[in-house]
């Protein structure tokens, strides 16, 4: 067995990108041998300095890829983030710290270029909490009874003067990116998407086989405006009595006002054949269940952690967020052998912004840097954290004040997969 000082960890260059591309697929239990086609449609994601392998004797045997990314805080500002995505160990070479020397690499990287935060989606829970990530946002997945709704199966379109067309993907690359900014604008936990994701999502750029061109569809305001766009695809199956039992999977759903979600979830429910609505990743509080007649005819299918989070700069991440009142806190934060860890005072004013400081004044709350970036988002409670052991109260009622300014009326969430 090869010893981990001589496993070399680094940035890889463009001729070790097939070779890079062959471990992530192994690392992620998909066929090793990749297409040219597909590989050369992969290299639109390579970034120099920023696609890390280990290697063992000359073959890549761990993968590690960050980008640049703008995660929205509360209040509507946009803060730069480190995304890590891509991370894989071959079962040859796990428990040999492969990951801990990539995570470092990018994590030091990504303090030198000013990022506050980093960012990924944990395909397994237990393993990103050691790095210093929190769960910040939740997700949850519904499947639609459509029979059971009590919608009128005659519904013919929008009644509030607005209108729903099918469109091409043209008209998504054209229209979606500026709906998306309206969106993460007001939406804590949404990040920016790149012209490459508007590519894929569409079929214009392929990276895995059997991809299915989606029906994509948008809903106009009664003045004409974009409010609502949706993408899904449709099955093809009837049961013996011939009668059709199709299920309509929603890919995404963005409606920046109710009208816009109502009248798309109403479309979805209303297509013909189609007796199942699965409705991908949604927030936790969506409205869907309760723009049906029956809400119990949504029923819950998923509900799990979505978005990770890892502060790197304790008080630009603070003062870029907004609070719910005025209100003083002194946080002592553990961050062993990372950047964020130290005592900080926060203050929030009446109008909701907030000023943070290294301070020397005794602590209110002692908590780990994965724990401040739970509580950061606005989804989760100080209460309840100091209940599970996890946040300590250095004085009487700092969790419940805690609650108080950090926690939002509606949860955070995080539209996208990366």
């Amino acid at each position: 067995m090869t010893s981990r000082a001589d496993i070399d960890v680094r940035p890889i260059d463009e001729s070790e990108f097939p070779d890079w591309s062959r471990a992530m697929n192994v690392g992620f239990l998909r066929e090793p041998t990749i297409s040219e086609d597909l590989l050369e449609a992969r290299r639109a994601q390579f970034t120099p300095g920023r696609t890390v392998g280990a290697f063992d004797d000359g073959r890549c045997v761990a993968t590690f890829r960050s980008f640049s990314q703008e995660l929205t805080a509360v209040g509507g500002a946009a803060v730069p983030a480190d995304a890590v995505t891509n991370v894989t160990v071959s079962p040859t070479h796990r428990r040999r710290g492969l990951l801990t020397r990539m995570m470092a690499q990018d994590l030091a990287a990504a303090k030198e270029r000013g990022d506050v935060v980093a960012t990924l989606i944990a395909a397994e829970y237990p393993i990103y909490g050691r790095y210093g990530f929190g769960p910040a946002t939740w997700t949850t997945q519904w499947t639609i009874d459509v029979p059971r709704t009590g919608l009128d199966p005659r519904w013919a379109g929008p009644e509030d003067g607005g209108r729903i067309d099918l469109v091409d993907p043209e008209d998504v690359r054209k229209l979606g990116p500026e709906l998306h900014q309206r969106l993460r604008r007001s939406q804590p936990g949404a990040v920016s998407r790149d012209e490459l994701w508007w590519q894929l999502t569409t079929g214009s750029v392929r990276f895995l086989p059997g991809f299915h061109e989606p029906y994509f569809v948008t809903y106009r305001s009664a003045a004409g405006e974009i409010e609502g766009m949706a993408a899904y695809t449709t099955d093809e199956t009837w049961g013996d009595a011939k009668q059709p039992l199709n299920t309509a999977k929603v890919k995404w759903l963005t409606g920046v006002t109710p009208a816009a979600e109502r009248a798309l979830w109403r479309y979805l429910c209303s297509i013909d054949w189609v007796v199942k609505v699965k409705t991908g990743y949604r927030a936790p509080d969506d409205l869907l269940p309760h723009f049906l007649p029956d809400p119990r005819a949504a029923a819950v299918t998923t509900h799990a952690d979505w978005l990770w989070v890892r502060i790197l700069d304790v008080v630009r991440a603070l003062e870029a967020r907004t609070y719910e009142g005025a209100g003083a806190l002194v946080l002592e934060v553990a961050d062993a052998g990372g950047p964020a860890g130290g005592r900080y005072r926060l203050e929030a004013s009446a109008d909701g912004a907030g000023a943070c400081a290294p301070t020397t004044e005794n602590p209110d709350l002692s908590l780990d840097v994965a724990d401040l970036a739970t509580l950061w988002l606005g989804d989760e409670s100080a209460v309840r954290l100091a209940a599970l052991g996890r946040v300590r109260e250095e004085r009487a009622g700092a969790a419940r004040q805690a609650d108080a300014l950090l926690r939002t009326s509606r949860r955070p969430w995080c539209p996208d997969i990366f």
